[in-house]
């Protein structure tokens, strides 16, 4: 059972990362397009519940995993 959580844990510390990764893409991508402050500030603003999202994702997936160590 503790070793099921360490794997879903893992699993979902991946996505939280993957998440993060395609955040910071979308931020990038927009940097190089070469928007103005505004718009770029509401780009940024579009793409920070994803990156908020994926962080929460990635530190409950560690948790996960250090509980399921712990227990195991």
């Amino acid at each position: 059972m503790f070793e099921a959580m360490i794997w879903i844990g893992a699993a979902l510390s991946v996505a939280g990362l993957v998440g993060l990764v395609w955040s910071i893409w979308k931020v990038a991508k927009a940097r190089r397009a070469k928007l103005s402050d505004e718009e770029l500030r509401a780009a940024v603003q579009a793409v920070l519940p994803l990156n908020l999202g994926a962080l929460f994702l990635s530190v409950i997936g560690l948790m996960l995993v250090m509980v399921g160590i712990s227990l195991g």
